[in-house]
């Protein structure tokens, strides 16, 4: 009976669950223990199987088994925790950062460990030192570390600099070969600067510049005598403030002219300057000696009172009087050059640098974070040359990327040596640019949490906790633009580096708050097809500089309807700039006064039971006219603004009165 009742359960389970659990359970004990006999047919009583066919009592397919597991595979492979050292290493003077960085905390974690520590109210930076052993222990154990005292690690090594610099001179400076001087022509516009040089010259280059001034350095080798000598000409102009400042730092002499009709002006006042900062000699040449108006004398005191001691007042600085024009005193100022050029002892050096050495063709050059391979060089009369004694000027074909105007160009063995260089100072300006982001976001947070601890004080005072939910909100903009009216945006391209500079700086002179002067981009170069993407991206007028528009470009800027303005002289741009500026400027009411009078009297009249003021006026200046508006102003406050009613010249109505009418009555139109 048990049995029969045991191999009912069986049964039941097998075909009600089908579980592998059950299914193992009955291989391994009940299901072989008490399966029944087979009938006469040979079958087993049972049931037909759904998914093999067969009729069995039990179900003993392999597919549904479940494997019996090894002592092996039992065994769970856990991966061992990482230990955490609770050893922190501190030694003496170490610093709040360098602490904060063994504990893997930040410092503020630091400080609130502190504050149970006592003796640690001078450490309030990041970078003070903290000598005593006490408090760096302290602290540790606040934290839940043990601390281990070790000596103080050795500073980390300076990372080896890969850049280069011009050479020493020679200790023995008489075995150098003399060179010729570089001399820079300098002064105020339309002083005779360029006259002069062509006078030197024998050329005529002032008749080939635009608008009849030097808008750029000019570098000419001039044959004076037996001897060559390289001449730096400087525009004149406000807006070259720049050229003129690197014209002075180039040269070894400065020639100062001034026209003696004219006298010292702004930008001889600030070529003074330039000279003085450079530590270059100065000579002086008054120009335009021949004209009548010229007062030599009077330009010399105004040199004295500018800072310009000449020798024949008890000075150092020799002036010769000239006349470029007509080439008068030419032979003296070159005998004059001459003779400073022998007492500067100027001699050459076999080095990197132009200025004293030898260029050639093929020599790898650095300047600034730019490099080139020399390609070809061009003298100052466009001819090829294949290599550039000292103080010659050239210019070099083959920069990788233009560099700007100023920089010491250097001289290295090779591609790969260049390469490190502009790396190394590339990266040298990054990490200077990531340190002043750093301080400005040191100063910023400083201000937040100043306000921050401020704010809540005042809470605190006011026994509140917490912010109230209604002042909190979306954070809001911290940097806002707060223009909402017209913007003239500008793209400005230019010849060379130093004439986009020059009108970078005019455009910076603009400060007028209703319209906004937006430059967008700027650049060397003639005017692209991606020049005119840009503009018009941004509804922007393109500004050419001594540089041309291809055809294919122009036609474009014509289908887009953006504008190109070529110019070639500074001023002519900074009209245009500013006749588009005016366009944009808001309409402005302005009240323009037509005519004057002064209250005599005033008394009220009643008129249809209304009272009324009355003011009886005399003309003082242009004319009154009754439909025009009017304003009464007393003591400079204005009590009536409006129209006027009534007219009356003694008892007659009119329509006007002039300043030679004795005397007028005015009716106010609105008695209130």
């Amino acid at each position: 009976m048990a049995a029969l009742l045991i191999s009912r359960i069986v049964y039941s389970i097998t075909n009600a669950s089908g579980s592998s659990a059950a299914r193992g359970w009955l291989r391994a004990g009940v299901g072989r223990r008490w399966q029944r006999p087979p009938d006469a047919s040979g079958a087993l009583p049972g049931h037909t199987c759904s998914l093999c066919g067969q009729t069995r009592a039990l179900h003993m397919s392999a597919r549904l088994l479940k494997q019996r597991k090894t002592k092996e595979t039992k065994k769970l492979a856990f991966k061992p925790k990482a230990k955490s050292d609770p050893v922190v290493k501190i030694w003496r003077n170490m610093t709040v950062a360098e602490l904060a960085a063994a504990l893997e905390k930040t410092e503020d974690h630091v400080y609130e460990a502190m504050l149970f520590i006592p003796g640690t109210d001078d450490y309030d930076s990041s970078h003070a030192p903290i000598g005593d052993i006490s408090v760096l222990q302290g602290v540790v154990k606040k934290t839940g570390r043990r601390a281990a005292v070790v000596a103080a690690p050795e500073p980390a090594a300076p990372p080896v600099s890969k850049d280069i610099a011009r050479r020493p001179p020679p200790a023995d400076w008489s075995a150098v070969p003399r060179r010729p001087p570089v001399v820079t022509i300098m002064g105020h516009v339309d002083h005779g600067k360029t006259t002069l040089l062509d006078a030197l010259r024998h050329s005529h280059v002032v008749d080939s510049e635009f608008g009849g001034i030097t808008q750029h350095i000019g570098a000419f080798r001039v044959q004076l005598d037996d001897e060559t000598m390289t001449f730096l000409d400087t525009p004149g102009h406000a807006a070259f403030s720049a050229m003129r400042h690197r014209g002075a730092l180039a040269t070894d002499l400065v020639v100062l002219v001034v026209a003696a009709d004219d006298g010292v002006m702004e930008q001889t006042r600030e070529s003074v300057r330039h000279a003085e900062d450079a530590g270059v000699p100065l000579l002086v040449a008054i120009n335009k000696c021949d004209k009548p108006e010229a007062d030599v004398e009077a330009t010399k005191r105004s040199l004295l009172e500018a800072g310009v001691q000449l020798e024949e007042l008890g000075g150092e600085v020799q002036a010769v009087q000239i006349s470029a024009l007509r080439g008068h005193g030419l032979t003296e100022l070159k005998e004059t050059i001459l003779t400073l050029a022998e007492l500067l002892d100027l001699r050459r050096l076999s080095t990197v640098l132009v200025q004293r050495g030898t260029l050639r063709r093929g020599a790898v050059l650095v300047a600034g974070g730019c490099w080139a391979r020399v390609r070809a060089m061009f003298d100052d009369a466009g001819r090829p040359v294949q290599r550039a004694p000292p103080s010659a000027p050239v210019e070099v074909l083959g920069w990788k990327e233009l560099p700007s105007a100023g920089l010491e160009v250097l001289e290295v063995d090779s591609e790969k040596h260049a390469k490190e260089v502009v790396t190394w100072r590339h990266h040298q300006e990054s990490f200077r640019k990531a340190q002043e982001d750093q301080e400005a976001a040191q100063q910023r947070l400083e201000k937040h949490l100043s306000e921050y601890r401020a704010e809540r004080e005042e809470r605190l005072k006011r026994g509140l906790r917490y912010r109230p939910a209604s002042s909190r909100g979306p954070r809001q903009k911290e940097i806002t633009d707060e223009h909402t009216g017209p913007t003239l945006s500008v793209i400005v391209k230019g010849d060379v580096d130093g004439s986009v500079e020059a009108i970078l700086d005019v455009l910076d002179t603009y400060h007028e708050p209703d319209v906004r002067l937006d430059l967008v981009h700027y650049g060397v170069g003639n005017v692209t097809e991606s020049d005119v993407s840009i503009a018009k991206m941004f509804n922007a007028v393109v500004y050419g500089f001594n540089v041309e528009a291809p055809l294919d470009v122009a036609a474009r800027a014509r289908s887009d309807n953006t504008p190109i303005r070529l110019v070639n002289v500074i001023y002519r741009l900074v009209d245009d700039v500013r006749q588009e500026l005016n366009k944009l400027m808001p309409l402005k009411e302005v009240d323009e006064v037509i005519g004057e009078a002064n209250v005599l009297q005033e008394f009220v009249v009643t008129e249809k039971k209304h009272k009324i003021p009355v003011a009886g006026c005399r003309c003082t200046k242009g004319q009154l006219k009754k439909a025009d508006k009017y304003r009464l102003v007393r003591e400079g406050e204005t009590v009536y603004d409006g129209t006027l009613s009534s007219m009356r010249h003694l008892k007659n109505e009119v329509d006007y009165c002039e300043k030679r009418t004795s005397s007028a009555v005015l009716m106010l139109a609105d008695p209130e």
